[in-house]
């Protein structure tokens, strides 16, 4: 997602911004902002005492030779006591500034993710998954950022406000120099976060292509490597890279420029506050240890000014992230986690196994324009197996996809069992449909957790053994308890496609959906698994996406899809016998696994 370009309203959207995150955690907020002001306290208290221990005990050391046991304790303890409260005030700031910053950010991760996994399946599709892992972690640690210093900016506030009380009461030349200083510091602070909006806009844009770009590589190592395509992965690398650091290069230059100048005009300051000090002491108006209070102050207020001025820099890159997380968070979340599903009374009987499946007019586009399913529409009964078949870009996967509840279609309706599909809570259609993907996704977890995924734990062995795959999962190391690695990398791409098909089973769905779930399995095996299922689950309505001819030899009926349309429905044989098309189709499965076949014969 781009940004939405800073305007001139910046300081009034950051400091909504900062509201809206203080709110979720407001305590430990206020704590630190306690903190931050009796440090605060203790900064301008130091530099009074200074300028006392000055006159009362450094002063006349020089001037009588000696002084007092008492005055030297007195004045020690003065500057001791001081410094324990600073300290104090410092040490309830950091660890509360760092608590706020780190549940904030808790705080927006989760939303963020929460996010994510309510929006629909289409969100998923138009936003590439660095872009949303960028949203994650990138976006929120630099929206948080500008809390851990705001504390001690509060802190500064009123650090500038005892200061100018302090210098009225005590002089008004004095004073007169402060009023110099504090003005143009404001102006410099100003001019330096409306220089910094824009480097800091593209920096953070730029981090999310970074992070895009990464994963894609990342992911698509495999098709990287096999077909010699480093060097071109890199190169494009390269580039979003090298615009990434142009950007933060362009930030660290403003950043440096106005940082030095932050330090130059507190020191300035100090060169026209000493003669101005010098003639009012000439005058008798005030002391030495108050002009050395007053140097002690500027030297003082150096650091937190430039402080001052960095939230200012933090605060577009603050701004900018969170107005990313947010328009996430403003994504419609799928209306199906918002349904109530209605409660089942326990003296009902239960549904049947299999569910009745109705598809109404379906239709579905991508793109405007562009359509995929075109007024789709049939029946199935409870129990049925029926074998969608197609040619690519017909529609399979998109239909599988409606059924489940993944996509919304754009015209039509599908109901189960008589209602409605948008009816039902995402909970109640997730626990009468499952389905399993031509790509299996297997998690880095344990066998167990991958088929599982939440479900009860007493199917795992019949899951296992339906799916074909008891028995390579007994042979490894650590049979069920073993790490499959990334994206089930330690397995082969059948055994990656038996554990989701097992994941899909273990739910005991009354509708099984089977997206060319086997299409990696050699067909001896799949032939095994379709039979099991056809036999133990016989109560299951099942569809499968099929293109081999002896998956469809085990459907009790065929969808046959063309260009998006349902062009006929009936039995393989009655399909054979009247559909032109679906006949040379079959001819075509048959003679590419025969091609197949004799290409293993060759191998060998």
């Amino acid at each position: 997602m781009t940004p939405p370009p800073i305007d001139g309203r910046l300081l009034r959207r950051g400091l909504a911004t900062i509201k809206a995150m203080v709110r979720l955690h407001p305590r430990p907020f206020a704590i630190a902002v306690g903190g931050a002001a009796v440090f605060a306290v203790a900064t301008v208290a130091s530099s009074w005492a200074l300028g006392r221990v000055t006159d009362r005990l450094i002063i006349p050391r020089f001037e009588q030779g000696d002084v007092s046991a008492g005055t030297v304790a007195a004045g020690l303890g003065l500057v001791v006591g001081i410094g324990f409260v600073k300290a104090a005030g410092i040490v309830v700031r950091r660890v509360a500034a760092t608590i706020t910053g780190a549940r904030v950010g808790a705080s927006l991760r989760t939303s963020v993710v929460r996010r994510y996994q309510e929006v629909p399946y289409s969100f998923h599709r138009t936003n590439p998954t660095g872009e949303l892992l960028s949203h994650a972690g990138n976006d929120v640690d630099a929206a948080v950022e500008v809390l851990h210093p705001l504390p001690y900016s509060t802190g500064v506030i009123v650090i500038v406000v005892l200061s100018v009380a302090w210098m009225l009461n005590t002089d008004l030349w004095l004073a007169l120099v402060g009023f110099v200083v504090f003005p143009v510091l404001v102006v410099a602070n100003v001019i330096y976060q409306r220089t910094i909006e824009g480097p800091a806009e593209s920096a953070q844009s730029q981090l999310g292509d970074v992070s895009t770009v990464a994963h894609e590589s990342f992911d698509g190592a495999l098709v990287v490597k096999a077909l010699g395509a480093e060097a071109l992965e890199g190169a494009r690398f390269g580039r979003t890279v090298d615009g990434l650091r142009d950007a933060k290069v362009r930030v660290a230059v403003v950043r440096a420029t106005f940082e030095a100048l932050l330090d130059a005009i507190p020191a300035l300051g100090i060169l026209v506050l000493l003669p101005v000090g010098a003639w009012r002491v000439d005058q008798a108006a005030i002391t030495i240890g108050t002009v050395v209070s007053f140097v002690s102050l500027f030297q003082l207020l150096v650091f937190p000014l430039r402080l001052f001025g960095y939230v200012l820099g933090e605060l577009p890159r603050s701004v900018v992230s969170h107005d990313r997380i947010q328009r996430v968070l403003a994504v419609p979340i799928d209306p199906r986690h918002a349904t109530v599903s209605q409660v089942v009374d326990p003296s009902h009987p239960r549904p049947a196994p299999g569910a009745r499946l109705e598809v109404l007019d379906l239709g579905f586009a991508y793109e405007p324009g562009v359509t995929v399913l075109d007024r789709v529409s049939f029946t199935v009964e409870p129990g049925r197996t029926v074998a969608i078949v197609g040619a690519t870009g017909s529609g399979k996967s998109t239909l599988l996809l409606l059924i489940a509840g993944l996509l919304d279609p754009d015209a039509g309706t599908i109901r189960l069992d008589g209602r409605d599909q948008a009816d039902l809570s995402v909970d109640e259609l997730r626990s009468q449909v499952a389905t399993a993907f031509q790509e299996a996704f297997l998690f880095a977890e344990t066998v167990t957790e991958n088929v599982l995924l939440g479900a009860p734990d007493d199917g795992l062995d019949d899951a296992l053994r339906l799916a074909g795959a008891e028995r390579f999962v007994g042979a490894l190391d650590d049979g069920v308890h073993s790490i499959v690695g990334e994206r089930g990398a330690t397995l082969s791409g059948g055994q990656r496609q038996r554990l989701a098909l097992a994941r899909a089973l273990v739910r005991r769905p009354r509708l099984l959906l089977l997206d060319d779930a086997t299409s990696a399995v050699d067909p001896t095996t799949e032939g095994r698994i379709l039979a099991a299922l056809s036999d133990e689950l016989g109560g299951t309505t099942t569809m499968v996406v099929a293109s081999r001819p002896a998956t469809i030899a085990l459907a009790d009926e065929v969808l046959f899809l063309e260009a998006g349309r349902l062009v006929d429905h009936g039995t393989h044989a009655e399909l054979v016998r009247r559909q032109p098309g679906y006949q040379r189709m079959v001819q075509a499965y048959e003679l590419d696994r025969a091609d197949r076949d004799g290409d293993v014969v060759v191998g060998r």
